[in-house]
């Protein structure tokens, strides 16, 4: 898998969520002409894009914000973890505390709580910008 893509609203706003989370921005573009209308099967595109890696690793998130044609919602802004279609991405993390902590100042909210699950991890699912849920898992030694 090389990304997964994400549509966002406010891409700086999700740009500096993910950088909390320890991504690096990659870089930027902006995305229109032909060949992308060909691609995703829409009429005028015109779109600017973030890529965000995880360094020294293998995965990758594309940030897109739509300009033309708009974006449109989904379904409901903040929706259950049981609706159907992708839902989350899960990142490991070393303090889990400290990284609710830091996502909480670019207002993310716990879904639930930090959880135990028997002595191997800590787990939680945070909503962030755009109503996106990632999880967060902290290895117990």
């Amino acid at each position: 898998m090389d990304n997964v893509g994400i549509v966002v609203d406010d891409l700086e706003a999700a740009i500096a969520f993910f950088v909390e989370l320890g991504m690096e921005l990659e870089g930027k573009a902006q995305i229109e002409g032909l060949w992308a209308d060909r691609t995703v099967g829409l009429d005028g595109v015109r779109c600017d894009i973030a890529m965000m890696r995880i360094p020294d690793g293998p995965g990758r998130l594309e940030l897109a914000k739509y300009h033309a044609p708009a974006a449109i919602s989904a379904g409901p802004h903040n929706p259950p973890h049981n609706t159907l279609g992708m839902h989350r991405v899960m990142f490991a993390v070393d303090d889990i505390e400290d990284v609710v902590a830091r996502l909480r100042t670019h207002g993310a909210e716990l879904v639930g709580e930090v959880a135990r699950y028997e002595d191997s991890y800590l787990l939680c699912y945070v909503r962030g910008p755009e109503g996106i849920i990632v999880a967060l898992g902290e290895k117990l030694s």
